[in-house]
């Protein structure tokens, strides 16, 4: 076997448990066995030792004495700073790509969100985060700042990395969000200024975390440093 060909495998390996993660089939604690994870993918144990390696470098797995690799849970506490992070920076990215969104790229952002709307019928969390994504891309994606840009890009990983579809936790928080997208877009579609859509944008994300927060156990919320009101 060449380099190239084990490499392969162990990239093969790490998409399909990093999928299996994120839509939600590996949950949170999951007992993450190589011998049965090669069995599965038809690989030996290399490159899924590999796979889960890089897994766990990544904050998708944890690895414990005498337990192995389980499948990591949200951090309450590292949700709170990514999500405050996000909501300035998102914030900021959406405000300066204002300007720069055209009428084409409003009416792509309201189809995803019509998209969206429809998914709350038969509520699918792991569908209903990745369509969220695709909306704010479009109204963040125009920031002609490259290093708010790439913080926003690395907040969306990292809530990634943190197993956040928030929407699992706080289903109910999903059609709120439906309708502050489109009072989102309205603002963009009516010229608004600068704050004013960076501060929509910022109540937005802040009241997501908000949401989080409030679904959190006692015990959580007592360990959880305070979130600011935007």
């Amino acid at each position: 076997m060449t380099t190239q060909e084990a490499g392969s495998k162990s990239e093969r390996a790490y998409a399909a448990i990093k999928e299996k993660i994120l839509g939600g089939e590996y949950t949170p604690g999951y007992r993450l066995v190589l011998a049965k994870l090669a069995e599965d993918l038809g690989f030996s144990v290399v490159p899924v030792r590999e796979a889960i390696r890089r897994l766990e470098a990544e904050s998708f797995v944890t690895f414990e004495r005498n337990v192995g690799a389980t499948v990591a849970g949200i951090d309450p506490t590292e949700y709170l700073y990514t999500m405050q992070t996000l909501s300035i920076v998102e914030g900021a990215a959406t405000a300066l790509s204002a300007p720069l969104i055209t009428p084409e790229d409003i009416a792509r952002a309201r189809a995803v969100n019509a998209a969206m709307r429809e998914c709350l019928e038969h509520f699918d969390p792991v569908r209903f985060t990745a369509l969220n994504l695709d909306f704010h891309s479009v109204l963040f994606e125009n920031c002609p700042n490259p290093h708010i840009l790439d913080l926003v890009h690395r907040g969306w990983n990292r809530l990634q990395a943190l197993r956040s579809s928030t929407f699992s936790y706080v289903p109910g928080r999903a059609r709120e969000s439906v309708a502050e997208h489109e009072a989102l877009l309205n603002l963009l579609e009516a010229g608004a200024d600068a704050e004013t859509v960076e501060r929509a944008a910022r109540a937005h994300r802040a009241a997501t975390l908000h949401a989080y927060l409030a679904r959190s156990t006692p015990d959580q919320r007592a360990h959880t440093p305070l979130t600011p009101t935007y």
